[in-house]
């Protein structure tokens, strides 16, 4: 989702009882452990930098701006960055060359643009246009098995007040990296959009994609919480998404779990203004574990992304659950292992995306990070690079 315009702070977000739990360099040059350590060690995260794109970047055609995602294909050495950008040009993505260093992000270049296609092989209309089969793409990840993509879409749920209603189920295909439609994985019952208070809220479905560590199942996460699950996260109180895991094989949906969404970490100024928090994307790190990105905006403050470790081991599948709002399962666990307001940026805009980098030359593993600008003049397309040594 490309949340409403953010309005650009070089002030950095204030600190919350739950950010102290942060990575980020001491005086010495040492670094912090978390409190909470899920029974693992800490991880250790450093910046190495930042790139910002240009506001007037055109590539075939296309404005490069609203960029929701960001995968690295290790074969090839190409970025994939899918465009959440469906208002001036169809659905497309960018196929990226880069390096990543121990320096950052260097020598970005935008070598083409490729429309997505819909099952009849045309193009994606316009969100306004007709028709049931319309793209909101958000997510999207590499298959390296066979070169192909997978990516989301958040579909669209629009309910006037006399009950009538604009309805499009959010979805995970797959297609060519010449973007041909291939398939559609079968989007669970509990996913799909009604015009009564069941089931998704607009905006908030299928944010993040990735491909389990031995990519036999792909994994979606849900911006917000459906309806059934409770209420949307609040500066007062947090929230429960849902975490989806098809079987890469049959496209049939295997599992759910919960996860447990923190509260909006920093209150807007004025209390009544606009403040939201959500799943944004998520990551796999091994067979249990994974990053998920928290991305947070509160008027007045700007934006929170404090990316996550969850451990999925002894989580409830609660995939046949209509509600889970009476808390009787076990959810994921979650431990803070980075915020990005802490690494010594300037300024941390929308951030959307993140994939793995290439291994470092200090036996690093690198982070690669994109920012959504919303076409926004006062917010920034922003590559931002973290080396890493995750705990085992």
């Amino acid at each position: 989702m490309a949340p409403m315009p953010r309005r650009l702070t070089r002030a950095v977000v204030a600190f919350t009882a739950t950010t102290a739990l942060l990575l980020t360099a001491t005086p010495s040059g040492a670094t912090a452990e978390p409190r909470h350590v899920s029974g693992y060690g800490p991880w250790h995260a450093r910046l190495l930098g930042e790139h910002v794109v240009g506001k007037d970047v055109v590539v075939d055609g296309t404005r490069v701006g609203e960029l929701s995602s960001i995968d690295y294909d290790r074969r090839t050495g190409a970025y994939y960055l899918i465009a959440d950008d469906t208002e001036l040009a169809p659905a497309h993505f960018y196929t990226v060359r880069m390096r990543v260093s121990g320096n950052g992000v260097s020598g970005v270049r935008f070598a083409r643009s490729t429309w997505i296609l819909r099952t009849d092989g045309t193009v994606f209309p316009a969100l306004s246009g007709d028709g049931t089969e319309l793209a909101d793409p958000e997510s999207m990840r590499v298959d390296p098995r066979t070169r192909t993509l997978y990516w989301g879409s958040e579909g669209k749920r629009e309910v006037a007040a006399d009950g009538s209603a604009e309805l499009v189920d959010p979805w995970v295909r797959q297609m060519t990296v010449g973007g041909r439609n291939l398939r559609q994985l079968a989007t669970p019952e509990n996913m799909r959009m009604t015009a009564t208070e069941a089931g998704p809220r607009r905006n908030l479905v299928f944010e993040g994609l990735t491909l389990t560590a031995d990519g036999r199942q792909v994994v979606a996460s849900a911006e917000g919480a459906r309806y059934e699950d409770g209420p949307i996260a609040m500066t007062g109180h947090g929230a429960v998404n849902r975490l989806t895991w098809w079987d890469r094989r049959s496209g049939r949906a295997v599992r759910q779990l919960a996860y447990p969404l923190d509260a909006i970490p920093v209150a807007p100024e004025p209390p009544s203004a606009a403040a939201d928090n959500g799943i944004s994307e998520i990551l796999a790190v091994d067979r249990w574990r994974y990053l998920v990105v928290e991305r947070s905006f509160a008027s007045g403050a700007g934006n929170s992304i404090r990316v996550y470790e969850v451990d999925t081991r002894g989580a409830t599948n609660v995939l046949r659950r209509t509600s889970l709002s009476s808390g009787d399962y076990a959810p994921v666990r979650k431990r803070l292992v980075l915020d990005l307001g802490a690494v010594g940026l300037e300024h941390v805009d929308n951030i959307e995306g993140v994939t793995w980098g290439p291994r470092l030359p200090t036996g690093e593993h690198s982070l690669v990070f994109v920012s959504d600008d919303n076409f926004n003049d006062v917010q920034v397309t922003q590559l931002v690079t973290v080396a890493v040594r995750p705990s085992r």
